[in-house]
């Protein structure tokens, strides 16, 4: 039983308890030596990712530029806003006349982002919006019939960054319907998956491997049969089905490099697509 497989073993809860106590040291230590930057969160207080912090909030940002092409004036909306990793960056790069909208199913990423970022940027407003989630929030309200808190045609740019790798499909579909719903027209979004096709289907099916899905659902596979949200790999035919239920347009596909497919160049480690309303 490896640690990922332990950590997905205990609640919700006790996964955000867990990670407090491991890096209580570091923080404490942090905080004594007035060592942290006020717009890093405690190590203890991030839930999502890996890495450094700030290092790979710069990073995504640098895949908005490249790739969804966002302008300092746009209205852009961020969906799975965590702890605000990309919302840093973005504070250097918008413009007044730019607007940024973030919402998440953690109240205690929403916390922090309203006192340390929403505070000095009054152009950033963080939402929290109590979803189920297997891995993160138990409820019993579900994402597939959640209706974003926004107007149509208000955002010229949205992003999801390893949300639709936590989502079942039924939630994929409906957040790709609201997307294109809030998005204006020529909008672009840039969103992140574990995509396969029959090939690579059997060797991420293989227990041995160090990031694997051995849990057939189908069109998609699972990470955890008794976490079904820690981590989800899409079918790539399914996938571009649901887009074009949708009626989004992929523009745009970058495969990262979790599962050695791609270019010599690869970029990111999860998969890329980006979408465009036409």
């Amino acid at each position: 039983m490896n640690l990922r497989t332990i950590y997905y073993a205990i609640s919700p809860r006790s996964r955000f308890l867990v990670r407090k106590m491991y890096y209580f040291p570091v923080d404490f230590l942090n905080f004594r030596n007035k060592a942290k930057n006020k717009l890093v969160p405690n190590k203890g207080d991030i839930f999502i990712g890996g890495g450094d912090f700030t290092e790979q909030g710069k990073h995504l940002f640098s895949l908005l530029k490249e790739y969804a092409f966002i302008k300092p004036e746009d209205a852009v909306l961020d969906i799975g806003c965590g702890i605000g990793r990309v919302a840093i960056p973005l504070t250097q790069y918008l413009t007044k006349s730019g607007s940024y909208e973030g919402f998440d199913v953690v109240k205690k990423g929403i916390s922090w982002c309203e006192e340390h970022i929403a505070k000095g940027f009054l152009n950033f407003r963080f939402q929290y919006i109590p979803l189920n989630n297997d891995l993160y929030h138990l409820t019993d309200e579900r994402a597939e019939n959640f209706k974003f808190p926004y107007p149509d045609n208000s955002f010229d740019t949205v992003f999801l960054f390893s949300v639709f790798t936590h989502m079942q499909p039924l939630e994929v579909q409906n957040y790709l319907n609201e997307i294109f719903r809030v998005l204006k027209p020529n909008g672009k979004c840039l969103s992140t998956f574990f995509l396969y096709d029959d090939q690579l289907e059997v060797e991420i099916s293989k227990k041995s491997r160090s990031f694997s899905f051995p849990f057939n659902k189908g069109n998609y596979r699972l990470m955890n049969e008794k976490v079904p949200s820690a981590n989800i790999a899409f079918n790539e035919f399914y996938i571009n089905q649901m887009i074009e239920a949708s009626n989004l347009k992929v523009e745009n596909k970058i495969y990262g490099s979790w599962a050695n497919k791609g270019t010599a160049d690869l970029y990111d480690y999860q998969d890329i697509l980006v979408f465009v309303k036409k």
